[in-house]
């Protein structure tokens, strides 16, 4: 038999969730879904049953229209809730300003009015600030408030939180959108049911997040207010997320989140997180920029540190003049690739300090 693999299988790394590969499990509901035909573009007994599953966790108002990747779930999210004159407020360090390549922009055609945040994390007292100017023809209209859960530095809204920024937005005619592509994670850390700090808190429309958490390639756009976003029919055709074979996608959702998959792997990646900065906090010279709540841990590290540690496992450097690194952790992140990790750092600092 032919060996199709192209790469090392025991290669590890901490540069990002997206790098780890598939969960048996999520890989099992895509074979037992591969059987037959059955009706494309949505229109199949797993992207119904999907309906039931998501109804569960998010009460039976919600709808999922599944999609291909992050970007597409928030880019056709947003769109679909703000007119051709509309502005998006967010951090500035939100993902869809960042590390979407300018596509809220080019593709969604809106305006996104980022605020700085010292930890990534938007207040109500920011969302009036960015407001401001409603109703001025000249400027671009404030239609929806993005908000990342957990956030890009890991760290976490409060379900009161949100609540106060869902009531900031509602006041002000604007929507809550969740950029939930770690969304499990931070469900985890809080301890807390999706519900808790999404639709019971006020949020009108989420991406939801499976592949950083063990899926092939899958996420859904929530809508969770009724009415809120009436043209995601025709969104994501227009914006090439529609899957013809929707089925797979579905079956992803699917084992995710009709067990305690979704769950389970957030658990384990926002443990071994914290184990990792367990092993390393008492390192002379190791400091870190954010608390550790999910699956990344931020750590400032001695010149010269990370390029020796990367000899070893590949991370990238999240800002270069402050030495500061990201480690990500994932669903089969194991106890031994942190403790090789921790023993790595160690070594590479300096003693004489």
């Amino acid at each position: 038999m032919h060996d199709a693999a192209q790469h090392d299988s025991g290669e590890r790394g901490f540069a990002s969730d997206n790098y780890s590969g598939v969960h048996p499990e999520v890989l099992d509901a895509i074979i037992a879904a591969n059987g037959g035909h059955q009706s494309s573009y949505g229109a199949d007994a797993y992207t119904a049953r999907l309906q039931e599953v998501i109804g569960r966790h998010l009460g039976e108002q919600a709808r999922a229209w599944p999609v291909f990747n992050g970007t597409g779930a928030n880019v056709t999210a947003l769109q679909s809730v703000v007119p051709r004159w509309g502005a998006v407020i967010c951090a500035e360090g939100a993902h869809i300003n960042t590390d979407e390549n300018g596509a809220p922009e080019r593709v969604g055609g809106m305006k996104l009015l980022a605020a700085p945040t010292p930890d990534g994390k938007l207040t109500p007292e920011l969302v009036r600030a960015r407001a401001a100017g409603r109703g001025d023809e000249h400027r671009a209209q404030p239609a929806a408030v993005s908000i990342t859960q957990s956030t890009e530095v890991g760290t976490l809204y409060t379900p009161d939180e949100i609540s106060a920024l869902a009531e900031v937005s509602h006041d002000l005619g604007m929507v809550l959108h969740i950029d939930g592509a770690r969304l499990a994670n931070a469900a985890a850390a809080l301890d807390l049911p999706l519900a808790a700090f999404t639709t019971d808190a006020g949020a009108d429309i989420i991406s939801l997040g499976a592949t950083k958490n063990g899926a092939l390639g899958a996420e859904a756009v929530v809508t969770l207010t009724p009415g809120v976003a009436d043209g995601l029919i025709f969104l994501r055709k227009v914006n090439m997320q529609l899957a013809s074979k929707m089925r797979f996608l579905s079956a992803q959702l699917i084992a995710m989140f009709d067990t305690d998959l979704w769950l389970r792997n957030a658990r384990h990646a926002n443990a071994m997180a914290e184990r990792l900065r367990a092993a390393v906090e008492d390192i002379p010279g190791v400091s870190f920029a954010y608390p550790t709540r999910a699956n990344a841990v931020f750590a400032r590290l001695p010149e010269g540190v990370a390029d020796r540690v990367r000899e070893r496992f590949f991370f990238y450097d999240w800002d270069t003049e402050a030495r500061e690194v990201r480690w990500m952790c994932s669903f089969d992140t194991t106890s031994e690739d942190v403790d090789t990790l921790a023993r790595l750092v160690r070594q590479a600092c300096p003693t004489d300090r």
